[in-house]
């Protein structure tokens, strides 16, 4: 479906779902399509000087800014890290770029920018270059940020889904959901018996750990945020062409996450992820990785949740519970706006 001239922008286009991925085709790909970045990946792979950087940009417009495990300088910081890690990257440099909004207090500014530096600390990377703009009352909302990011890919090093084949086993780091919900109970009111905080955190420890355990059999790596697990997956199966087959039973969810998502008629596979991996290996590798992920604090919770098919063209599988089989879908609409 192509956009016509009196279509406007929802939250929905701001989703990480069907609506973004729509805009981005018809909008961004139509005018800027090349070869680098019709690849879709997390980060652009460039050729420079004989090597390999990647390069990627995010923006940030979470609310609320400060919230249980973070907040937006951390995940300023973190996603774009991430972005680089999945890529196959060592992340080294960032830029962050800040639009504020008359009347934000200094002392909240300095708490983001000491999240932020604490965040490059833990990922070992260096925030060297910036900008800031100040707006008018009003026309934002207390802060926005883009960071930008560089890594150098080593020699050899190629991840991409259109390496995803047939028997493939896909793993994940740990609990789906955490960050959504965390969120979503800030702004909601909702509190539980056990305390519930965002994931976020650096990926580059642990996307080293898959790379080293798995090698060439590590066919490609994602961080399930917008649109959560679900979403990632059917980029995946498109972009591969192939179809991907998931057990419900396998997938790591925390007790509170699963009630409050029954309560609100909410499926926590789309709710978004600011520390969590998804790794496509080849089965002759995926114990090894598994046991790496599993060694590292960020990595206990990994397993296994699936498989790449032959079959089944662009689709995701969910097996249920009750050993019934129905396709999960790429997420439509926008349940949850500024998640990041």
């Amino acid at each position: 479906m192509k956009y016509e001239e009196d279509d406007l922008i929802i939250l929905g286009h701001g989703s990480g779902g069907a609506l973004t991925n729509q805009l981005i085709k018809d909008v961004f790909q139509d005018a800027f399509g090349n070869p680098i970045l019709d690849e879709l990946l997390d980060a652009a792979v460039l050729e420079v000087g004989g090597g390999r950087i990647a390069f990627t940009t995010d923006s940030f417009v979470v609310d609320p800014i400060f919230f249980p495990g973070g907040d937006i300088g951390t995940i300023a910081v973190c996603g774009t890290v991430n972005d680089l890690a999945v890529s196959g990257a060592e992340p080294l440099y960032l830029s962050s770029g800040f639009i504020i909004e008359e009347g934000l207090p200094i002392a909240d500014l300095r708490r983001i920018v000491q999240s932020m530096r604490e965040s490059a600390k833990d990922a070992g990377v260096h925030i060297v270059t910036g900008d800031t703009k100040v707006v008018d009352r009003g026309s934002a909302d207390k802060v926005f940020i883009n960071t930008a990011g560089i890594g150098v890919i080593p020699d050899g090093r190629l991840l991409s889904p259109r390496r995803m084949e047939p028997g493939d086993v896909v793993l994940i780091s740990g609990t789906m959901g955490d960050h959504g919900l965390t969120i979503l109970a800030q702004r909601e009111g909702l509190s539980f018996s056990t305390p519930v905080e965002s994931d976020c955190a650096p990926l580059n420890r642990i996307a080293k750990a898959i790379l080293e355990a798995g090698g060439d059999g590590v066919r490609c790596m994602r961080d399930p945020t917008r649109g959560g697990l679900a979403t990632t997956l059917n980029e995946l199966a498109v972009q591969s062409k192939r179809g991907i087959l998931i057990q419900e039973e396998e997938i790591p969810l925390r007790r509170e996450v699963v009630g409050a998502c029954e309560m609100l008629g909410i499926d926590p596979l789309y709710l978004a992820n600011e520390g969590k991996v998804i790794a496509v290996v080849a089965p002759s590798v995926a114990d090894s990785v598994l046991e790496a992920m599993r060694d590292l604090p960020e990595g206990k919770g990994s397993v296994k949740i699936g498989q790449v098919l032959g079959e089944e063209e662009g689709l995701v599988l969910l097996e249920t519970d009750l050993g019934a089989t129905r396709i999960l879908g790429m997420l439509e609409g926008e349940p949850l706006p500024r998640i990041c």
